[in-house]
């Protein structure tokens, strides 16, 4: 499986190659064993023309294999959708990950149950007291928080959780040698330390605008439930809840003042069946295990 594993792993270094292009190849060879021969060379020169040339140069990279074979030597954990540690609730969403790298503590993948936690960029005080009000009894009964490391609620969030001697994973866009924004650096060194921090893009790659709004499907994917603190009427937040409410996972929202442009998005979500979060109570009455 270890060499699959690299294989696969190769096939994602390549530039041009998207998640799709992964499971064509794969219903056509599943276990990639064939991935270096004619056959797949022709494979890519059908289904991805355009980057064709780009992909050959990849897949014969020397460099690109070394790479892979250093993570191990900076801790730099693997985990592909057909090993154990690969977060089950994850599994059952639309387009899971092919491989999570993953740095810190990957016990907490298999720890459960997985909150969500997400919101503006643009914290206000309201929202920050609510996380301080609402975590430590979230903290007590042992819940993972999940976020995506933006600034705002998501770095109120990882911070809380750690002060409260919570556990909490950051879920990247970009790999980890790129962390956004660079104001969260140390936060993210800190997590790579004792918390985890996961992504399903090499270490090396740089977030492109559109894998932000691509990985709210993965915080939301490996959580039981989702919740939004505070959210504009358009806000990316409103994307996470969306997916969490497509895989069929519990959506919270905090309400706010109808005069705040950042509860425009939360109180909207409650109309349209949201769970209305007013004390910890609210959220741990729907924890399934």
């Amino acid at each position: 499986m270890h060499d699959f594993k690299n294989r696969l792993a190769h096939l994602l270094h390549c530039r041009g190659v998207g998640w799709k292009l992964v499971y064509q190849l794969m219903k056509l060879d599943p276990e990639l064993k064939s991935l270096y021969q004619d056959s797949t060379i022709k494979f890519f020169e059908k289904s991805a023309p355009a980057n064709y040339s780009s992909i050959i140069s990849d897949l014969h990279s020397p460099t690109i294999l070394k790479q892979i074979l250093k993570y191990q030597e900076n801790q730099i954990n693997m985990i592909s959708i057909v090993d154990q540690e690969y977060p089950a609730l994850l599994k059952e969403t639309y387009q899971p990950p092919w491989i999570l790298f993953a740095k810190g503590n990957i016990e907490l993948l298999r720890k459960s149950p997985k909150l969500a936690v997400v919101g503006s960029r643009y914290a206000t005080e309201y929202g920050k007291n609510a996380i301080r009000h609402l975590f430590p009894s979230l903290m007590k009964k042992g819940i993972v928080i999940v976020s995506g490391l933006a600034k705002g609620i998501d770095t109120i969030a990882h911070q809380t959780a750690i002060r409260n001697n919570g556990s909490t994973i950051a879920v990247l866009a970009g790999g980890f040698n790129h962390v956004y924004p660079k104001e969260n650096r140390a936060l993210a060194l800190e997590l790579m330390e004792n918390q985890l921090i996961i992504s399903e893009y090499p270490p090396d790659m740089k977030p492109l605008k559109w894998q932000f709004p691509m990985r709210n499907r993965i915080i939301s994917g490996i959580s039981w439930g989702t919740f939004i603190i505070e959210a504009k009427g358009k806000s990316g937040s409103l994307i996470t809840a969306n997916y969490a409410l497509n895989e069929g996972r519990e959506v919270f929202a905090l309400p706010g003042s109808i005069f705040s442009p950042f509860s425009i998005g939360t109180n909207e979500l409650i109309q349209q069946g949201a769970k209305a979060v007013k004390c910890p109570q609210d959220i741990l009455e729907e924890i399934v295990e």
